[in-house]
């Protein structure tokens, strides 16, 4: 039906259009009569012998803004031609929906780029948007989310370690040795070629946790030993990393050994476990080779540190800091 005249002029718009039409056509029920053992309902409509042909559309009236009634054919005509069976809307606009499955060996990253890759090539006018559903919109959205999760995650781990040890400084030591968790993750995943998945996020989150724990046995003993025993915090930091060596490797290699069945498993679903396994076992490896050399040395730098704020905070005429919680 394509319209003849505006139907704006003759005080039509099409709210009113499409009202007149359900009403004719629809399943509108205006009343229901109600009995002493059943209710009926009214369901208005045009007669039977009026809804045959196209050309019944010529003998509706539909009320006009202006208090008349304007017949249909006034302002619009009917035309034969090929349609579509349906039509997909979202949002009140028209959809054409275009599925794609993975080659062998591709990953949906790799799918989704070369989809944006071929949509700037083909030059669409502005009246046509483009958008991913389904896997892939909810792969894009989690890629978008991946950095406020991560972040998320540091500073709540840091908020819980600065209560927990009252210092400022020394959350961060802790924290120190995440980067090489992230490293060695990222590290074998690319050495086994494996997609940096939502799995594999998932993993490196595990790997805040687990590669901590490391850090968080030497600091513990450090500070306690500092405070309590009067050491020195090179003596206090030695001694934490002589003492702390063999829980340090128990728990690591624990945590470890338990990924390998999640690397290198097979059967239904090993595709989704695998890369958990292999981001779990490459952070803890990397970490744990550096973390033990690295995490005294971040102890005593940000100590050095500490002790440079005291001195600084007592020549301006403030209060010194506690010796821990600057």
């Amino acid at each position: 039906m394509s319209p003849a005249i505006n139907p704006m002029k003759v005080g039509i718009n099409a709210q009113t259009l499409d009202d007149t039409l359900y009403d004719a056509f629809g399943q509108r029920q205006i009343s229901t009569i109600f009995t002493q053992l059943n209710q009926y309902r009214v369901v208005m409509e045009v007669k039977p012998n009026f809804q045959r042909t196209p050309d019944d559309l010529n003998n509706l009236y539909v009320q006009s803004s202006t208090g008349g009634s304007v017949p249909l054919g006034a302002f619009s005509q009917v035309e034969r031609s090929n349609a579509p069976l349906t039509i997909n809307h979202q949002g009140q606009f028209p959809v054409v929906n275009a599925s794609f499955n993975l080659a062998p060996g591709a990953s949906l990253g790799q799918a989704v780029q070369a989809v944006e890759n071929t949509r700037q090539t083909l030059g669409l006018p502005a009246s046509i948007q483009t958008g991913f559903q389904g896997t892939a919109q909810a792969f894009r959205v989690s890629l978008a989310n991946e950095p406020f999760l991560i972040l998320a995650a540091l500073v709540t781990v840091y908020i819980v370690l600065g209560v927990l040890y009252e210092s400022y400084i020394h959350p961060v030591t802790i924290l120190s040795t995440l980067p090489s968790a992230g490293v060695g993750a990222l590290l074998a995943l690319i050495f086994c070629r494996t997609e940096f998945s939502v799995i594999a996020l998932i993993g490196i989150i595990l790997l805040i946790g687990i590669v901590k724990k490391n850090a968080i046995m030497m600091i513990d003993f450090a500070l306690d030993a500092e405070r309590q025993a009067g050491k020195s915090p090179v003596d206090a930091i030695y001694q934490a990393c002589l003492l702390r060596f063999r829980p340090i490797m128990m728990t690591t290699m624990a945590a470890l050994l338990g990924a390998v069945p999640l690397a290198f498993s097979s059967g239904t679903g090993a595709e989704l476990r695998r890369p958990l396994g292999i981001s779990i076992i490459g952070g803890l490896l990397l970490s744990q080779l550096l973390t033990l050399y690295t995490t005294p040395v971040i102890y005593l730098a940000f100590d050095r540190v500490a002790k440079r704020v005291i001195r600084w905070r007592s020549r301006r005429g403030q209060l010194p800091a506690p010796e821990l919680g600057v």
